[in-house]
């Protein structure tokens, strides 16, 4: 029989956010993928081996992700991933892929999951907890209320207008337009939290857009809300 794909969500940062379900499939499977170049320098295994320190010995699957707006390199890296993923599958071994925050939440792991379902293999997602759930946390404030909506939105492809509707914001992964991005928060009027690298030891909140420094890291979360009046 052909082994699963387990897209597994790790959290944003803190492993103790790890959920039950994640440390047990960690534990009882041979192949971990993680998204970069080196396996034990990835972001998701530095988070995942705290939890889970029987996770170093491991079978390890460096998958290259490559960031990048070019269709065709995404599209070579994504079947490069799923032939790394298959070549396991195919020996009826299971692949425990770990993803940052929560699988279903603009993962590239999706992806993969994609290709390899078309090759007829089986799938599931595991969810862990969204960085935007773990950062309001973090920064001790709710993200909606009563009738409130929420609009989660990728920085990276967030035009002028985007804080236009109702409800409050979450925008994610905003360090690379960082400086359009706190523009776009002055005009709006609206109160603004930000958490960089949320959960981790290099973490930083900061209170209002004047304290965001523009030269801030990949993983910096915005929280957007209307201003109370």
């Amino acid at each position: 029989m052909a082994g699963i794909l387990y897209g597994v969500g790790v959290g944003p940062g803190d492993p103790e956010y790890m959920t039950l379900k994640a440390v047990r499939l960690i534990r009882e499977n041979e192949v971990i993928a993680v998204p970069g170049a080196v396996a034990q320098e990835t972001v998701a295994y530095r988070i995942a081996v705290q939890a889970v320190p029987e996770l170093a010995d491991k079978e390890l699957l460096a998958v290259m992700m490559p960031m990048t707006h070019d269709k065709d390199a995404l599209e070579q890296g994504h079947r490069e991933a799923a032939d790394a993923v298959e070549r396991y599958l195919k020996q009826g071994k299971n692949v425990v892929f770990l993803t940052l925050g929560d699988p279903t939440v603009y993962s590239t792991y999706l992806y993969v999951q994609k290709r390899i379902e078309d090759r007829g293999y089986a799938t599931e997602l595991v969810s862990g907890i969204p960085s935007f759930c773990a950062a309001a946390a973090r920064a001790n404030i709710s993200l909606v209320e009563w009738s409130e909506r929420l609009h989660v939105l990728p920085a990276a492809h967030m035009p002028e207008d985007a804080l236009d509707q109702p409800g409050n914001y979450i925008l994610m992964k905003s360090g690379k337009r960082m400086g359009q991005v706190k523009e776009i928060l002055k005009k709006s009027g609206r109160d603004v939290v930000m958490v960089e690298n949320c959960g981790m030891e290099t973490e930083q909140v900061y209170h209002g857009v004047d304290e965001i420094p523009d030269t801030a890291g990949y993983y910096s979360l915005i929280i957007a809300k209307e201003a109370r009046k």
